[in-house]
């Protein structure tokens, strides 16, 4: 049983607290300004990365949430910056520039710097304008592209097909293939969330039963890696429901139905998940690109299929 002096004293314990925490967070909004890039220091960067940027190169965000930055970076260069983004390859690109904020509170550059570092070289000195800093790293991790699904959509042919093999054609409006039927089942290169990741892929729903949806493809070269990534987007994919089904992506070869690359997508699966083959030399081939999940509620995919060249590595 507490004396009666300590619960006098309680009250006053407590009242101590809610003060230091206060004043706490008043030392943090007032110190918060300084450590904030200022309109001018901005303004520098984006006048560096316009005057020194090249075709092919990528800015990423560090910390990642350090969104503002994007209002600055010049037009054509993709920003990347979303949880974890510092994990990112960032294979379509042969340099990167590091646009960070090191002095944000909670922003390690120590944990940043392990998990970006590997398989990459700094190209001169870090440029320094206020609190951002600018780096240019030449990406070891680069694989050229040498095929990209999402980028020939208009000139893919798209399809219902059924097990016995009947077709019901997907035409092109303009912007997408719409497929007949309920559903809004349609073909179209979006932008679209996988595990936080923005996305610019192939949207590819699901039908439902055992039809698929299918996108065929001209000219994906021989002698390079066949990559299938895909995932679930948003809020879909991390549900377990009892009713929900897997989703399974392919790609297969036009002429003879061999399949070359699937993936298999359960439900809870988030993130995306990537498959690779490596194709023989030898002349283009056709290929085609399918989804399939006998429930098709919330398996809405986004997938992409890439042709790409063994990786760089760093130079020197």
């Amino acid at each position: 049983m507490r004396s009666p002096s300590i619960q006098r004293a309680l009250p006053l314990l407590e009242l101590g607290g809610l003060l230091l925490v206060a004043l706490l967070c008043l030392v943090f909004h007032l110190r918060l300004p300084s450590k904030l890039p200022s309109e001018e220091s901005y303004r520098a960067v984006a006048e560096r990365l316009k005057a020194e940027g090249r075709p092919g190169d990528a800015v990423l965000l560090f910390p990642w949430w350090a969104e503002r930055a994007r209002l600055f970076v010049p037009p054509g260069l993709p920003v990347y910056g979303y949880l974890g983004s510092d994990h990112d390859d960032l294979s379509a690109h042969p340099r990167v520039w590091v646009l960070g904020q090191p002095e944000l509170p909670r922003s390690d550059e120590a944990t940043f710097l392990k998990d970006f570092l590997p398989e990459r070289r700094a190209v001169g000195p870090v440029v320094q304008e206020g609190t951002l800093t600018l780096s240019l790293y030449e990406n070891g991790r680069h694989r050229p592209r040498r095929f990209n699904a999402a980028d020939r959509v208009a000139q893919a042919r798209v399809y219902l097909e059924s097990l016995d093999g009947t077709r019901a054609p997907c035409p092109f409006d303009g912007t997408a293939h719409r497929c007949p039927g309920p559903g809004n089942v349609y073909v179209a290169t979006e932008w679209h969330e996988v595990f936080y990741e923005p996305r610019h892929c192939l949207w590819m729903p699901a039908p439902g039963g055992a039809r698929r949806l299918v996108a065929e493809f001209d000219g994906v070269p021989g002698g390079v890696g066949l990559r299938l990534e895909g995932g679930i987007i948003f809020e879909y994919a991390f549900p377990r429901d009892a009713q929900l089904t897997t989703a399974f992506l392919g790609v297969e070869d036009a002429a003879s139905g061999a399949p070359l690359v699937e993936v298999a997508i359960p439900p809870g699966q988030e993130g995306v998940k990537k498959s690779e083959v490596l194709l023989p030399p030898g002349e283009a081939r056709t290929v085609k690109v399918w989804v399939r999940s006998e429930n098709p509620d919330r398996r809405q995919v986004c997938l992409d299929v890439l042709a790409l060249e063994p990786v760089v590595g760093v130079k020197g």
